[in-house]
């Protein structure tokens, strides 16, 4: 499998990269956040701008965008506008989504990108093209907050994305029970054992799928999701927790 080095960052190798996301209301919520997550033990930063008061505002989230560049400097900043239907906070058109994220590519002030896998085809292959032509690394997506899909169907799903061109793939699946998180563990391994030739992230939400974001050396996921002030997801640790937990299994290996 290949890497992908952002700043200086090499993802895909190693212990899996903590990223704490951003989830403020406010710009200066925004700001705050940034500053104590500086504190925390953090590889990359992710802006979750559909928390954002005035994310459908171009014009102030570029604003933003260029003002937490700034602020955190050479740690490498992922942008992501998490849809209603994969679990965020905003509903929003394919039009508005594709207009947003192409501002945020243009501007150049990000590292990385999340675009949502089932976004309209035509808009994801833009995107996808922009993002190159900007020098803007890209994760493919897929969250299903319902449950987890077949072993079969989260490889299958990884690898479509993968054949689209992105530099990351990643698929969040929610578990109903423990049997749910072997499936997705199971999907990870067959994934890094055969089919991936990217770095890729997976996890399995929740409380019972929290052994999915800290087994990520071990079964080939390559980034993890740690709470700083606020989760944005279910199942999220405490980046200080998260990163002692890490170090401790990888001296194990």
């Amino acid at each position: 499998m290949n890497t992908i080095t952002v700043r200086n960052i090499v993802i895909g190798e190693g212990i899996p990269k903590i990223c704490i996301p951003i989830v403020g209301v406010t710009k200066k919520v925004i700001l705050e956040e940034a500053k104590q997550a500086m504190k925390l033990p953090l590889d990359l930063l992710e802006w979750r701008v559909d928390w954002y008061e005035d994310c459908f505002d171009i014009e102030s989230v570029l604003e933003t965008v260029t003002e937490l560049r700034n602020l955190i400097e050479e740690i490498p900043l992922l942008f992501t506008f998490r849809t209603v239907k994969e679990g965020g906070e905003k509903e929003v058109s394919q039009q508005e989504y594709k207009q947003l994220l192409l501002s945020v590519i243009q501007a150049q002030q990000i590292d990385l990108i999340d675009i949502e896998f089932f976004s309209d085809k035509d808009v994801v292959s833009f995107l996808l093209e922009q993002a190159k032509q900007n020098h803007v690394k890209t994760i493919l997506s897929s969250h299903d907050f319902q449950k987890t899909p077949p072993e079969k169907e989260i490889v299958k799903r990884l690898c479509d994305m993968q054949h689209l061109g992105c530099d990351i793939t990643k698929i969040a699946v929610m578990p109903k029970n423990q049997k749910d998180v072997l499936v997705l563990l199971s999907a990870t391994e067959q994934m890094h054992a055969i089919y991936a030739d990217r770095p890729f992230i997976t996890m399995s939400m929740a409380a019972i799928g929290s052994i999915s974001r800290i087994a990520g050396e071990i079964f080939g996921s390559c980034i993890t999701f740690g709470a700083g002030k606020k989760s944005s997801a279910p199942g999220q640790i405490e980046a200080q927790k998260l990163k002692q937990v890490l170090e401790i299994l990888h001296q194990s290996l």
